[in-house]
C-alpha cells in the first residue's frame, strides 16, 4: 500500500521547498517556493505527535548541521538524515537520532563515477538495515541517470531494474528525487514511478513533481502500492494549496482494503 512519506528540507539552516534544478554552488540564488518561520525541529516535533514515520530530513548543503541536530533530537527514531552523509560520519548521525542514513554523493568520484567499494563500507560500517541509497537522478536519452551534488552532477549510474536489484543488497530502502520536476508541482513523473514499482521490491520512496492528494492514488495505481510518495511544495504545511496535511495523514490511516 503506498504510503504518504513526509520531509523537511533543509537549505540555509531554514526549512525551504526548492525547485530542484536550480541549486547551484555558487552567489545566485536557487528557486524558492517556500521558506518557513517554522523551525526544522517544529516540523520533527509535528510529525512525531502524529507518528508520521519514515520521513527524510535532508540537509541541501552547508550551514544546517545544528538544525538537523535539533530536528532528529525532536523526533528521535523516526526521521532518515541525508545530505553530505559519509561513512566517516554516518554513526554520528545514527547517534544523534536519524532512523537511517541516506547517502548519495559520497558513492561517486567527484567526475560522477560509481565506487561500489564505498557502499560497501558504509553498508558494513552502519549495517544494510540501517543504510538509504538516494538515486534521485535526471532524465536522459533511454532512462534516468543519477544525479549527485544536490543534483547538479549526471553520474555515470543509470536508474534501471538491474542497478536496483544489485544495490538492494547493501541497503534496506532507496530514495528517489525526480530532479527535473522536484518543486515544479505539475505532476509526477508516471514512467518512472511504474518503473519503480516494477523494479523494486523492498520499499522506495519518490518525490517530485506531486501536486494533490490524487497523486497518491496516482502513484499507488501505477506502482501496484509498492512507491511511496512525498509531497512538498503541493503541501498545506509549506505554503502550497494542492494537497492537505490532514488529508495526507488520513490516507495513511486508511484500512488496506479501503
Amino acid at each position: 500500500m503506498t504510503r504518504f512519506r513526509p520531509c523537511i528540507d533543509l537549505h540555509e539552516g531554514k526549512v525551504k521547498q526548492i525547485v530542484g534544478g536550480t541549486l547551484r554552488d555558487g552567489s545566485e540564488a536557487p528557486e524558492t517556493n517556500f521558506v518557513s518561520e517554522q523551525a526544522a525541529a517544529d516540523f520533527a516535533q509535528r510529525y512525531r505527535a502524529d507518528d508520521l514515520r519514515g520521513g527524510h530530513l535532508i540537509q541541501l548543503g552547508p550551514g544546517n548541521h545544528e538544525a538537523a541536530v535539533a530536528a532528529l533530537a525532536a523526533w528521535p527514531g523516526g526521521l532518515q538524515l541525508g545530505g553530505g552523509v559519509t561513512r566517516e560520519n554516518a554513526g554520528a548521525w545514527l547517534e544523534a537520532g536519524a532512523e537511517k542514513v541516506i547517502v548519495t554523493s559520497w558513492l561517486f568520484s567527484p567526475e560522477g563515477s560509481f565506487l561500489p567499494e564505498r557502499l560497501e563500507s558504509i553498508s558494513q560500517e552502519v549495517g544494510r538495515e540501517r543504510l538509504v541509497v538516494d538515486l534521485s537522478c535526471r532524465r536522459v536519452e533511454g532512462g534516468w541517470r543519477v544525479a549527485k551534488d544536490r543534483w547538479q552532477t549526471l553520474t555515470d549510474l543509470p536508474v534501471n531494474g538491474s542497478v536496483l536489484r544489485e544495490l538492494a543488497s547493501a541497503c534496506s530502502e532507496f530514495l528517489v528525487h525526480a530532479a527535473d520536476v522536484e518543486g515544479r508541482c505539475q505532476g509526477v513523473e508516471e514512467d518512472l514511478v511504474a518503473q519503480l514499482g516494477e523494479w523494486c521490491e523492498g520499499p522506495v520512496t519518490y518525490a517530485g513533481g506531486a501536486r494533490s492528494l490524487e497523486d497518491l492514488r496516482r502513484v499507488e495505481e501505477l506502482s501496484g502500492g509498492r512507491v511511496d510518495l512525498t509531497i512538498g511544495s503541493a503541501l498545506d504545511l509549506f505554503g502550497g494549496s494542492g494537497a492537505r496535511y490532514l488529508d495526507c495523514l488520513a490516507w495513511n490511516r486508511r484500512s488496506p482494503q479501503s
